[in-house]
């Protein structure tokens, strides 16, 4: 079969005819883009991966993957991440039996950061000759071709071998990797790896990794069906000044496997995730959740009015909005329907927004720019919500001026509201070694904005 889906069967011929070719591949890395002629012998989605990779301006030669997250980042974000629950699950299907087998078994996250790495000790050690370790970013853009990066890229299964690789430093190892997925909203939520030799891309590995997400997810489902049914089951005792339930052990209620959600970044209409189930919101409804989101003592009507409508609100129009969306999240969660007087959220929610302005306040603005989709409700005029909008895009962009990497700042220039941004590229260009090849871009932007506000 002509560039197959899968690589050849380990230690085949095919096998090793298919690294020759992908070795030869790796000579049109060096100042060739990839167009419409493709590599010789190389696996379509291989071929397309290595393209994204060349646009994206990964290094093939770069020795090792860029540390995303230091030790302290790294504990805190991964304790709160949905994946934490599940590791028990892959710890015995996966990385238990790893450790006599030669391979590595890695967690990521859902934008190709490695959380966690373990299995076989000695491979450990190599592996972290090229960074594949916790903290590391896996993903397309930092790294090229990999099994992690690929399989979020493209969300499915995937196997890489040797060679296919877009960075040389990983030539010796291969890798099979699945996605992993929410199993009620479906939302890619990170990434399973086995990482090692030729094994590592044997069909019963695939098999078994595939097996596991799949154990692993229904065991999450599980999971939040039992806490559900013991919070309904179990009466409120008392409620949190942020008014989420509170058992009388103190314990918090299902949020914490739910991480009941809103996503404004990036999105006209929010996405709402309550109880493991989402929806998304009318542009209306969005504006209001993310405004009481961001007031979670709750807001009288005229104060909802004043936040949410540019000119003289009416509280009749409000109280019509409110009776429609209390519908829609009652859909979702009964016991997540917006109260009134003051209007207020009864369960603890968490913006998108909220995780970028927390990170900031830590310093980790590396993640925040990982987490950051573009500005929040981008379209919305609300007066709440363009005070929310232009607070979390100001403190992002002065984080990275005052402490971000140059690569961070070449991010954050891609987007849409960098555009015409010059002291950003001026402040990249000063970060620049003399001879770098993107000092050019830079430079062609900065004239690119001088004749367009000039005219």
């Amino acid at each position: 079969m002509r560039n197959p889906i899968h690589p050849p069967l380990p230690g085949s011929d095919a096998a090793q005819l298919l690294q020759r070719r992908a070795l030869s591949g790796h000579e049109h890395l060096d100042g060739v883009a990839f167009g419409a002629d493709h590599v010789p012998g190389l696996r379509r989605l291989v071929r397309e991966s290595w393209q994204r990779s060349a646009q994206l301006k990964a290094n093939p030669d770069a020795a090792e993957a860029p540390l995303a997250m230091d030790s302290d980042e790294l504990e805190d974000y991964r304790r709160q991440h949905p994946l934490a629950t599940i590791m028990p699950v892959i710890r015995k299907l996966l990385i238990q039996p790893s450790h006599e087998s030669g391979l590595l078994v890695a967690v990521g996250d859902e934008v190709g950061r490695l959380l966690w790495v373990d299995g076989d000790p000695v491979m450990q050690r190599r592996a972290e000759g090229m960074m594949f370790v916790a903290g590391s970013d896996w993903s397309e853009a930092s790294v090229g071709t990999s099994a992690p990066g690929t399989a979020l890229a493209l969300d499915r299964s995937i196997q890489i071998s040797g060679a296919e690789h877009f960075k040389r430093s990983v030539h010796p190892w291969s890798c099979t990797a699945v996605p992993f997925h929410d199993p009620d909203s479906g939302a890619l939520l990170g990434v399973v790896d086995i990482t090692g030799t030729e094994a590592a891309v044997a069909p019963h590995t695939l098999s078994l990794v595939e097996a596991t997400v799949a154990a692993a997810q229904a065991q999450l489902r599980i999971e939040r069906l039992q806490l559900a049914a013991a919070a309904f089951e179990r009466p409120r005792r008392r409620s949190s000044p942020s008014g989420a339930a509170v058992t009388g052990g103190g314990v918090r209620d299902r949020n914490t496997l739910y991480r009941n959600s809103l996503q404004l970044l990036g999105r006209d209409q929010a996405l709402l995730s309550l109880g493991g189930r989402s929806v998304t919101l009318s542009a209306r409804h969005s504006e209001i959740l993310a405004i009481l989101g961001n007031h979670p003592e709750g807001l009288s009507a005229d104060e909802l009015c004043a936040r949410l409508y540019p000119g003289e609100g009416s509280a009749v129009t409000l109280r019509a909005e409110m009776v429609r969306l209390r519908k829609v999240v009652q859909e979702l969660s009964p016991e997540a329907v917006p109260e009134s007087r003051p209007y207020r959220l009864p369960v603890e929610l968490l913006p998108d927004s909220d995780q970028i302005l927390s990170c900031l306040q830590r310093g980790a603005h590396r993640i925040a720019l990982e987490i950051y989709k573009g500005a929040l409700l981008p379209r919305s005029e609300a007066p709440g919500v363009v005070q929310l909008r232009e607070r979390v895009s100001h403190l992002l962009r002065e984080a990275l001026l005052t402490d971000g990497s140059v690569d961070s700042l070449l991010k954050y220039a891609a987007l849409p509201e960098a555009k015409y941004d010059a002291d950003l590229r001026l402040a990249i260009l000063r970060l620049l070694p003399p001879r770098s090849p993107k000092r050019a871009a830079i430079v062609a932007d900065l004239e690119r904005l001088e004749d367009e506000l000039g005219a």
